[in-house]
């Protein structure tokens, strides 16, 4: 590190100090913040959190402190709410006071504020509103979004025939085939699963998400100001980032030159089209810096989310096999062996509907959720909480939740059936989050869970080499998302 880079370090340490004694010393003045461990000067809570395993560390502060608490994340101020019913009343209750976003330094500081996701006020109020009416209208064209995805659920099953049985990780032909059906929406095209730079964008996805729950990042989100000036691998997240951001740039490019403003294919092309409308309007939020971002927040969400949550419901299957056996023979019943499913079948297959939401609730692949903000000064629960701090809802307390779900670390698709074999939903189940920043793509991702699960079941049976009992369920990483371990599937053909 040079000397230049050593001085300006040690600038920011001084400023962070006296930012730290200033902090301290306003801190508590005529608020009731809730309760919560002692911070230190810069870091904060630091060390009383476990990096490899932030949930656990949160979760055993909640025994201590309350479902409300207080802690600082380096001098960032968060409460963080745990349970059920308190993330229900500051989500749904008070959903305005708590519908801000909050920051995650490693990762939305490659989005500038721009786009849906890290967003807040007008900006996220039209960005949303915009992606909200073009997924919507895509539902209705001649080719709907269940078309797309049937589409790409039978790409699946021919790629998966090719394995011809042999065990093989399923974790790329299942990102591809997922990217495929938002892929499909946002640049209007379906990506041969052997095309290069589709490989490589998929890889650069899955690399982020993995990144966002690692050690180096929970470490860069704490003290962001000190580590962007550090060399180190706590950059890698954003060099993926990048890589994404110019790819997108580059299908922009490619789409502004051959659109037709009088008949737009794709959410590019609408937006593009807006752009247009609304270029003489020196304050419009349709400008490029949002198409890229917001593009971004889109094919991210719409690919590694799902993805993830496929991977973990078939290593759930390969534990349980009995599941398995029973989603086949509803399989066979409702819709047989020679038509394409729909998602219309979901209403006649209560315990696929069931299998499926308990995949969801015990994955809880973002348990923490993504930090919400509040608007303003909020009275909440006895306390009041400061506007501009960031909230974590956890949503592993609500889908692990003991007082809504009988032994919630079981695997059981029996909760959410009735005593008649009915589905039933249940309060305590919030994969999408809940409130005003509720997931927008909810519906479609619904969709694609089911559509992709029950189409491949139809065709396979899922197999593995080791024995149910030493399959663990166990996250490989646990951090903002859980990532599932890499395992090996054989998928074998099912006999008509």
């Amino acid at each position: 590190m040079d000397l230049l880079s050593v001085s300006v370090l040690l600038l920011l340490c001084v400023c962070c100090i006296l930012l730290a004694l200033t902090w301290g010393r306003k801190e508590g003045r005529g608020l009731r913040l809730p309760p919560g461990p002692t911070p230190l000067p810069i870091l904060g809570n630091f060390f009383q959190l476990d990096r490899k395993n932030v949930l656990k560390s949160l979760v055993k502060m909640s025994e201590v402190y309350g479902p409300v608490f207080t802690l600082y994340l380096g001098l960032r101020r968060v409460v963080v709410l745990c349970s059920y019913k308190v993330v229900k009343e500051a989500l749904v209750d008070q959903a305005e006071e708590f519908s801000g976003r909050g920051q995650i330094p490693s990762f939305s500081k490659d989005f500038n504020q721009h786009g849906i996701t890290f967003t807040n006020g007008e900006r996220w109020k039209l960005m949303r509103k915009f992606s909200l009416i073009i997924l919507r209208n895509f539902g209705m064209r001649k080719r709907s979004i269940e078309e797309r995805i049937q589409q790409e659920a039978q790409c699946l099953v021919q790629e998966f025939r090719k394995t011809h049985g042999a065990p093989f990780n399923p974790a790329v032909i299942l990102s591809h085939a997922v990217s495929n059906v938002i892929s499909s929406i946002v640049f209007g095209e379906h990506f041969q699963h052997g095309d290069q730079k589709f490989l490589t964008l998929n890889n650069l996805i899955a690399e982020r998400f993995r990144f966002a729950s690692s050690p180096q990042s929970m470490l860069y989100n704490i003290i962001p100001e000190i580590m962007e000036k550090i060399p180190g691998t706590h950059h890698t997240g954003s060099k993926c980032s990048q890589a994404i951001i110019s790819f997108i740039r580059e299908r922009i490019k490619i789409q502004q030159a051959s659109l037709d403003p009088s008949a737009p294919q794709n959410y590019i092309d609408c937006f593009l089209v807006k752009m247009e409308e609304e270029k003489h309007d020196p304050g419009s939020e349709f400008c490029m810096e949002n198409l890229v971002m917001a593009t971004f927040n889109l094919f991210f969400a719409g690919t590694e989310t799902i993805s993830t949550t496929l991977r973990y419901g078939f290593l759930i299957l390969l534990k349980y096999q009995e599941i398995q056996e029973k989603l086949h023979e509803e399989i066979d019943r409702v819709i047989g062996q020679d038509r394409i499913p729909t998602n219309d079948d979901r209403n006649k297959m209560p315990y696929m509907d069931a299998v499926l939401h308990e995949i969801q609730r015990f994955s809880d692949i973002l348990p923490m959720n993504l930090p919400h903000a509040v608007m303003r000064d909020t009275h909440f629960r006895g306390y009041v909480i400061p506007k501009g701090t960031y909230i974590y809802p956890m949503l592993s307390t609500v889908h692990y939740d003991p007082e809504q779900h009988s032994n919630p670390e079981e695997f059981d698709p029996g909760r959410f059936l009735d005593s008649h074999g009915r589905f039933q939903k249940l309060d305590a189940f919030m994969p999408f989050s809940a409130g005003k920043r509720i997931c927008l793509g909810e519906g479609m991702a619904r969709m694609e869970l089911f559509l992709f699960f029950t189409t491949i079941l139809q065709n396979f049976t899922l197999t593995s080499s080791v024995p149910s009992g030493e399959i663990s369920l166990a996250p490989a990483a646990c951090g903002i998302g859980k990532v599932p371990i890499q395992f090996q599937i054989s998928m074998l053909p099912r006999q008509n």
